[in-house]
C-alpha cells in the first residue's frame, strides 16, 4: 500500500538493557525497515520494562501507559506491556506477554505463595483488559503458540502473522558431521537436552557447535565440559553464522513452547532439517506443518536418536531440508507491510 500522504507511525517496543539483539529486536528492526519501504514515516518507540519485581512491573506498564503518541497517524504494539498504549488507531502484533505470569509461571514457581498468585491474576487480568480496547483495530500474533496461548489465559483471538528474517543471505552448502544452534543460552532454550543428548550418539564423530551467550552459559560448559565433541563458540559474526548453518548435518532446536524462534527459518532457508521436540512451540509446529526435520519426545535418548537417523542417511537430511525451505519460501517482509497499512489506513 503506496500511502498518496504519508503516514507517521510509531513502533512500540520494549528496550534491551542489556544490549544484546535477540528475536523482539529482529522484529522490531524488520517492521521498521518494511514500513518505510512503503513511504511511511516510522519511528521506533522504545521504553525500559523492569520485571525485577511486581512494584517495577506496575511502573513500566504506567510507563507505557503515559507515553504521548497524539503526533503519529497509527500505532503498532508488540511486546508487553507495549500494548497498554493509548491511541485511536492501534495494531497490536504480539510477540508475547509478561510469561512468567502465563505458560512458565508453574515452571518457575513451583510453590508460589498467596503473593504470586494474585499478582498472576492482577497481569493476565490488566493484559485482557488492555487487549481487548476498542482502540486496537487488530490483534496478530508471531505464531500459533502464542495465539493459543492468548485464547487460554485471556480469551482473546488474534490472527497468526509470522515476520520474516532481519537479513536473509543464508546458503546451501554440504551436510557435513556436525549440528549447530545458535542462540540465547537460557534454560528456557534446554540446551542441557542437546548436550546430555550427545552421550547417546551413535556416530562418536558427530559434533555439537553452540553459538550464543546468555545467563545459564557457565552452568551449561561445566554440563558439557567432558565430552570433546561439544564446542561453545560464544557469539560468532555474521558471516560465520551463515557458513555454520550452510554445512550443518541438522539443526537441534528444542526450547520449552517458544513463542517463535527465527533459528527454524534460518535454518530452514538453510535448507537443512530441524530437530525438535513435542513441546518446543512454535519450532515444533513448523516441523510437522512443513515435514522439514523430526519431532521427538523432550528427552535426551530421544534426541539423539533422531540425530543418528540423519547422520546415517544424508539424503533423508537432504530432502528434509528441501521441504523446510520450499515451506518458508514465502515468510518475507513485503506482504506484512501491506496487511499492516491496510488495516491501519483503510
Amino acid at each position: 500500500m503506496k500511502t498518496e500522504n504519508k503516514k507517521k507511525i510509531a513502533i512500540i517496543g520494549v528496550k534491551n538493557t542489556t544490549g544484546d539483539e535477540g528475536g523482539a529486536e529482529r522484529h522490531y528492526e524488520g517492521l521498521k525497515n518494511c514500513l518505510k519501504s512503503e513511504n511511511v514515516e516510522v519511528d521506533l518507540v522504545l521504553e525500559v520494562s523492569d520485571e525485577r519485581d511486581i512494584n517495577s512491573i506496575k511502573e513500566s506498564y504506567l510507563r507505557f501507559y503515559d507515553l504521548d503518541l497524539s503526533s503519529y497517524d497509527g500505532v503498532i504494539s508488540l511486546k508487553a506491556p507495549s500494548y497498554v498504549v493509548r491511541h485511536s488507531n492501534h495494531i497490536c502484533w504480539l510477540i508475547h506477554t509478561m510469561r512468567v505470569f502465563y505458560d512458565m509461571f508453574d515452571r518457575e514457581f513451583p510453590n508460589p505463595d498467596r503473593t504470586l498468585l494474585e499478582n498472576r491474576k492482577f497481569i493476565q487480568k490488566l493484559d485482557t483488559y488492555a487487549l481487548k480496547s476498542q482502540n486496537i483495530k487488530k490483534i496478530f500474533t508471531n505464531g500459533n503458540e502464542v495465539a493459543e496461548r492468548l485464547i487460554k489465559y485471556n480469551g482473546i483471538e488474534s490472527t497468526v502473522l509470522h515476520p520474516g528474517l532481519l537479513f536473509d543471505h543464508f546458503i546451501e552448502g554440504d551436510f557435513e558431521d556436525y549440528l549447530f544452534i545458535p542462540g540465547r543460552v537460557h534454560r528456557w532454550k534446554r540446551l542441557d537436552l542437546l548436550v546430555k543428548a550427545m552421550d547417546f550418539v551413535s556416530k562418536k564423530s558427530i559434533k555439537l557447535f553452540i553459538a550464543g551467550t546468555g545467563e545459564d552459559e557457565v552452568a551449561l560448559k561445566k554440563l558439557g565440559s567432558k565430552n570433546n565433541n561439544i564446542i561453545f563458540m560464544g557469539k560468532i559474526p555474521e558471516m560465520e553464522l551463515i557458513k555454520m548453518y550452510a554445512n550443518a548435518l541438522a539443526v537441534p532446536f528444542v526450547p520449552y513452547l517458544e513463542d517463535y524462534g527465527y533459528v527454524t527459518l534460518e535454518a530452514y532457508r538453510s535448507g537443512k532439517p530441524v530437530i525438535t521436540c513435542s513441546d518446543s512451540g512454535e519450532p515444533a509446529w513448523f516441523v510437522r506443518q512443513s515435514g522439514g526435520g523430526i519431532v521427538c519426545s523432550p528427552e535426551p535418548a530421544s534426541i539423539a536418536n533422531a540425530i543418528d537417523q540423519l547422520a546415517e542417511d544424508k539424503r533423508k537430511a537432504f530432502l528434509l531440508g528441501s521441504k523446510g525451505r520450499n515451506f518458508v519460501k514465502d515468510i518475507q517482509w513485503p506482504p506484512i507491510a501491506e496487511i499492516l497499512l491496510n488495516i491501519l489506513f483503510k
